[in-house]
């Protein structure tokens, strides 16, 4: 892809690597959905005597007109982060056009935005349980349209630099840190209980296969046009999002914390009663939570690694760490759009801490896969198994924790997150000190020592349906 301003010297597969990398510490979105086998509820009632599963993706959405309303808006709204993903990597690799720093700043930008969480996030899932969660993501993705439109005028001006695009990408992280956990929280607000887990399963296949479109068309449209239309394309899909939000209503809102304070003392009062109800209010909600571990912090730098994986194992060059992005993602999607469709026949317990033992069997392997075709099918494989355990896990949590205090225990859950950065930058060093196959195969052993206890000894998780 070329677009004005961006040559085809030697430099430019560099930039493009590192654009790759940045795309790739951003996928720690997180999949936080699921949908047991067993469920059903009353609009779409499961016959005990059913010998063949039926496909049951659409059951939520055809029963509860708010999900509708709710999985339309998150649609638009994670469109609009792949484009801002992919247009931010690629100005900054036209502003630092011949830098002997484009690369690492390219990397960087990649990542900006998910530091603000380990900040905001906590005090924004405080903010959720305090407020109506529906207006509070109106008005913040309200200001991230205005945001994004001012933006597209600097750049349509020809003004824009780059400090300019980090401070965008700082105060649009510190905007999804809040808004993130927010829509995830509103799934269960949604819904009936028992059809939570569809319904999350149903609301996953929105990442993966906004994944696919959002960089595809804006790829398209820096090639073409210009970087105006990406941003402008942006905001007009905040604005979507608000108008799919507007009629939608929380009939399965149980009831708002009242906080016991005022001020700072109550918000700091409130975020503490969080992370104390996550330790003691319930061993298995704290277990979940620890076991995200192995796929974020641990095998999620994996995915930043694919560029130089691509390149130094591999042999190939830029075109086919597209395709790995690429088949990463539809590994996803068909995953994610399984579980929506059948379930799981085990317990998502069980299948939490299968999937993070087969995750890090599958970066051995990984690690070992010189052959191209062979490489596109364990990355697929990869995905797939991310999302199952991400999914699972999510749902559990969703599940297992109160509604006046989802916001803060989903926020707490995410919190994590903000760590990958600074853990794929880290194993980025360390593969270029040690060799790349070195560093994923040691990933593969930590994720495995990690999981494998979980397994052995957390009842708590195992047990749950």
């Amino acid at each position: 892809m070329q677009h004005e301003g961006t040559s085809d010297g030697p430099g430019s597969s560099n930039r493009f690597r590192g654009f790759l990398c940045a795309f790739c510490v951003q996928d720690v979105v997180i999949f936080f959905r699921h949908v047991n086998y067993s469920c059903s509820f009353a609009a779409t009632p499961l016959s005990q005597s059913r010998r063949i599963p039926r496909v049951r993706v659409f059951d939520a959405w055809a029963a509860y007109r708010d999900f509708r309303f709710l999985w339309v808006g998150n649609f638009c709204a994670n469109n609009a982060q792949w484009l801002q993903l992919l247009t931010l990597g690629w100005l900054v690799t036209h502003l630092t056009e011949g830098d002997a720093n484009s690369s690492w700043l390219v990397v960087s930008i990649g990542g900006i935005n998910t530091l603000p969480g380990l900040l905001v996030g906590p005090w924004g899932g405080v903010l959720g349980d305090r407020v109506d969660r529906r207006k509070l993501i109106i008005s913040i993705q309200g200001f991230m349209a205005i945001f994004a439109f001012g933006f597209a005028l600097l750049v349509l001006a020809d003004v824009v630099r780059v400090w300019h695009v980090y401070v965008y990408a700082i105060i649009s992280g510190a905007c999804l840190s809040v808004t993130q956990p927010m829509r995830q929280t509103l799934i269960a607000n949604t819904v009936a209980p028992a059809a939570i887990p569809n319904a999350y399963a149903t609301n996953t296949l929105t990442i993966p296969g906004t994944r696919m479109i959002g960089p595809f068309v804006g790829g398209i449209l820096v090639a073409t046009l210009g970087f105006f239309w990406n941003f402008m394309i942006e905001a007009l899909l905040y604005v979507a999002m608000i108008a799919a939000f507007w009629p939608m209503n929380t009939p399965f809102n149980t009831g708002r914390h009242v906080s016991t304070g005022s001020g700072l003392r109550g918000v700091v009062s409130d975020l503490a009663e969080g992370f104390r109800f996550v330790w003691s209010g319930n061993r298995a909600l704290l277990y979940l939570i620890l076991l995200t571990i192995v796929p974020n912090t641990v095998l999620q730098p994996v995915m930043f690694l694919l560029p130089v994986f691509t390149t130094e194992v591999l042999g190939r060059g830029a075109d086919v760490g597209g395709y790995m992005l690429a088949i990463n993602g539809f590994g996803g999607f068909v995953m994610a759009l399984a579980i929506a469709s059948f379930g799981f026949v085990f317990r998502r317990g069980i299948v939490c801490l299968a999937t993070a033992i087969i995750s890090s069997v599958i970066v051995l392997v990984m690690a070992q896969s010189v052959w191209l075709p062979m490489a596109l099918v364990v990355i697929a494989m990869f995905a797939g198994s991310q999302t199952t355990i991400r999914t699972a896990n999510g749902s559990l949590v969703q599940s297992l924790a109160p509604d006046e205090l989802r916001a803060r225990v989903t926020s707490i859950q995410r919190y994590g997150q903000g760590f990958v950065v600074g853990s794929s930058v880290l194993v980025g060093w360390l593969a270029g000190v040690f060799g790349i196959r070195i560093v994923m195969t040691s990933l593969g052993i930590v994720g495995l020592a990690i999981a494998i206890p979980f397994a052995i000894w957390s009842r708590q998780i195992r047990e749950l349906e």
